[in-house]
């Protein structure tokens, strides 16, 4: 395995842990009560963390593969979150989401970075930087 994707790994791993980090900050320090659409984007962030801690100490790039399926479905749900958080059309018709209601903004900084733009950044860069190691990865296997 190449220096660039060892590099690459650890980018996502420290991003993964950044976002979880960030997310028990908010949950378990300020006290705001994650919705269930957060919830869901726990479920794909939080396992990153180990797996891609994992894949740096076995040198595995292939981990990437799973990093990136875990991070587009969670990006998925991050866009629909700040969709329903931000555009008037989709707030309207935003399913009830529990006690905590997912159109909630706890922080609205700058007027669009919510949790779920947080989210969706984390979740766009391990997505984008897993696609290169791959690509890497497969360069490098062929030559």
């Amino acid at each position: 395995m190449t220096k660039k994707i060892e590099n690459g790994l650890f980018v996502i791993w420290a991003t993964s842990l950044i976002a979880t980090m960030g997310s028990l900050y908010f949950s378990e320090i300020r006290g705001y009560e994650p919705c269930e659409l957060c919830w869901y984007q726990r479920i794909f962030m939080y396992p990153l963390v180990i797996l891609l801690a994992a894949a740096i100490i076995k040198k595995d790039a292939k981990a990437a593969l799973y990093s990136a399926l875990l991070s587009g479905f969670g990006g998925l749900i991050s866009i629909y979150h700040y969709s329903i958080q931000k555009l008037d059309f989709m707030s309207s018709s935003a399913p009830a989401c529990g006690r905590v209601p997912c159109t909630g903004q706890y922080i609205n900084w700058l007027g669009f970075i919510t949790i779920p733009f947080l989210a969706l950044v984390a979740f766009t860069i391990i997505f984008t930087i897993s696609i290169w190691i791959l690509k890497q990865s497969k360069g490098a296997s062929t030559k």
